[in-house]
């Protein structure tokens, strides 16, 4: 698993929990560093090591958890920069959506050795659609299940959102956009200085 997504886990937690949660799951999943490298790559049973031991520690279930990093991904300050990057997807949470196809592809140009799950939007009205996650890494659609709820409290939108399960290697989330302008969203301007 590429050191990226293990570094926004650690970020989560310590971000969150703190550092001694931080802490306390390093040493339940047994690693033999405090943090992870950016750049590196990890074997993939340190990955599930790392959140199963989180899920123990902090007492939540997996899909909570991955939900609540999806979440932490783009609303935390921390992590500014990914939610500056997906309000270019669109103009609205409609737009936004159907840039979605395009993000793994987009994550590698800035990162080539960053494999993300293919994303496909499925328009099943004017209103409701499904993202199709496909990927060999159980529990990637939670994530972006927090991710699109927190963008479309971004953009102002109104949407329900179910994680429907998986079938074979992909993930499926409904969404149906109940409104576009439910509240006003959050000030975005193309200039960092200007937000």
């Amino acid at each position: 698993m590429h050191g990226m997504i293990n570094r926004a886990i650690e970020r989560f937690v310590r971000d969150t929990y703190g550092r001694d949660a931080w802490g306390l799951i390093t040493a339940r999943a047994e690693l033999d560093f405090a943090e992870f490298e950016a750049m590196l790559s990890y074997d993939d049973h340190v990955t599930e090591d790392v959140l199963g031991a989180a899920c123990d520690v902090l007492n939540k279930p997996r899909e909570a958890l991955l939900e609540d990093i999806g979440t932490y991904l783009v609303s935390h300050p921390n992590v500014e920069a990914l939610r500056r990057l997906l309000r270019f997807g669109g103009v609205d949470f409609h737009e936004f959506l159907h840039s979605l196809d395009d993000l793994p592809e987009r994550a590698r140009l800035a990162v080539p050795d960053l494999t993300l799950p293919d994303m496909e939007l499925r328009e099943h009205g004017a209103t409701t659609y499904s993202l199709i996650c496909r990927g060999a890494h159980p529990g990637f659609g939670h994530v972006i299940t927090g991710l699109l709820r927190t963008m479309a409290d971004d953009y102002g939108a109104l949407v329900l959102l179910e994680h429907k399960g998986r079938r074979e290697t992909a993930e499926i989330i409904e969404v149906h956009l109940l409104t576009s302008a439910h509240a006003e969203g959050r000030a975005f301007e193309l200039s960092v200085g200007a937000a």
